[in-house]
C-alpha cells in the first residue's frame, strides 16, 4: 500500500509542476483563441483579410440587435476583438487581458445573443478565460519570458 501511496505522489508532483501547469495553459490559450479565432473569421469576406461581409452586417442589425451598441460600432468592435484576443492569447502575451476580453465579449453574447447556450457552450469559455484571467500566461508564454527579463533588470 505505501509503494502505490509514494507513486500516486510523484504523479501528483508531475503533474503539478510549473512546465505540467504551463502545457495545460497553453491548451486553454490555443482552445479558447481557436473558438473566437474561427468567428472572427467568419466575420470578415471571404478571400480579403480584413473586409466585414455584408451577412456580418446584416447579422448585427438583426439578430444580434439587443446588443447595445450600434451595429456599425459592435460588428467591427467584435471582428477585431475576435482577431486581436486570439492571437495574443496563442503567443501568450497579455494573456490575462486577452482573456478578460473574450470573457466579456462571452458575456454580452450570453445576455444579449444567445442566452439559452449557457449550459451547453458559455460556460466553457467562461471557464476557460477564469482559467487564464487567474493563472496568467503560464511557463509557456511570452508574458513568463517578459516577466523573467523585467526580474533580471530590476
Amino acid at each position: 500500500m505505501q509503494h502505490i501511496a509514494t507513486m500516486y505522489d510523484r504523479i501528483v508532483a508531475i503533474a503539478a509542476s510549473r512546465l505540467a501547469e504551463g502545457g495545460a495553459l497553453l491548451l486553454a490559450h490555443i482552445a479558447l483563441a481557436g473558438i473566437f479565432w474561427r468567428s472572427g473569421r467568419s466575420k470578415v469576406t471571404e478571400g480579403r483579410l480584413f473586409e466585414i461581409s455584408d451577412s456580418t452586417r446584416y447579422l448585427f442589425e438583426n439578430d444580434y440587435a439587443a446588443v447595445p451598441l450600434p451595429p456599425e460600432i459592435a460588428a467591427p468592435l467584435a471582428t477585431v476583438g475576435e482577431h486581436l484576443f486570439p492571437a495574443l492569447l496563442v503567443i501568450g502575451l497579455a494573456t490575462r487581458l486577452s482573456a478578460t476580453a473574450l470573457l466579456a465579449m462571452t458575456l454580452v453574447i450570453q445576455i444579449f445573443v444567445y442566452p439559452e447556450a449557457w449550459w451547453t457552450t458559455h460556460m466553457l469559455w467562461t471557464a476557460l478565460a477564469a482559467v487564464l484571467i487567474v493563472r496568467g500566461g503560464g511557463l509557456l508564454s511570452l508574458d513568463a519570458l517578459i516577466g523573467r527579463w523585467r526580474q533580471r533588470r530590476a
